[in-house]
């Protein structure tokens, strides 16, 4: 079955949402620039409200390596997402320092940025249109022997039909889990429920 991650998180009231969803995994971004942005203190508070069988990720552009490690080492998050332009030293350096899966993600516009994907030395890859761009990209270039992160315009209106003719490992939404820029429950729900249907 195709995994769910959801995005973004970052009030009280969206940890109660996931619990009762239950994605497989959500997301805390800390990128400053984000208006989803939290600080690594309000991650740990909502973390500690999280159901214990989701994986918190931590989505980091282009962070200091040793602040990646130590929202780690804090338990703060399970896994660690990469969404800028981090190389495999910056992947080979943190795996020195935490040992957590490291998704990598990729912005795909042409064959050879899937190429470049597929040659990640990554745990995972995710597949995206852009930072937060709310579009889908050309999903005839997917052409991949590896498991991988599907992101990009993905909508509880079309999520089903996509995760059951595509069948990545996961999808991941954020914007359009919202209302006026914060999650709602029904959409987060409609979301899930049409994944788990088609599978």
């Amino acid at each position: 079955m195709t995994k769910i991650k959801m995005c973004g998180l970052s009030r009280p009231c969206d940890i109660e949402y996931a619990n009762e969803v239950k994605p497989e995994f959500i997301g805390f971004v800390f990128a400053e620039k984000s208006r989803r942005y939290v600080t690594p203190e309000k991650a740990s508070e909502l973390r500690k409200n999280l159901d214990g069988n989701i994986i918190a990720v931590g989505v980091f552009v282009n962070a200091d390596i040793d602040f990646t490690a130590e929202l780690v080492k804090s338990k703060i998050i399970d896994m660690v997402q990469l969404h800028g332009s981090e190389d495999d030293n910056y992947v080979k350096n943190l795996r020195q320092l935490v040992d957590v899966p490291i998704i990598q993600a990729f912005v795909i516009k042409n064959p050879s940025d899937i190429k470049k994907a597929e040659q990640s030395t990554a745990d995972y890859i995710l597949l995206d249109s852009g930072l937060g761009s709310g579009k889908i990209f050309d999903h005839s270039l997917i052409n991949i022997n590896r498991p991988y992160f599907l992101a990009g315009g993905l909508t509880p209106e079309n999520v089903g039909e996509i995760s059951h003719s595509l069948k990545p490992y996961a999808v991941d939404a954020s914007s359009s889990l919202e209302t006026d820029g914060y999650k709602d429950i029904n959409k987060m729900r409609a979301f899930a429920n049409a994944i788990r249907r088609k599978d």
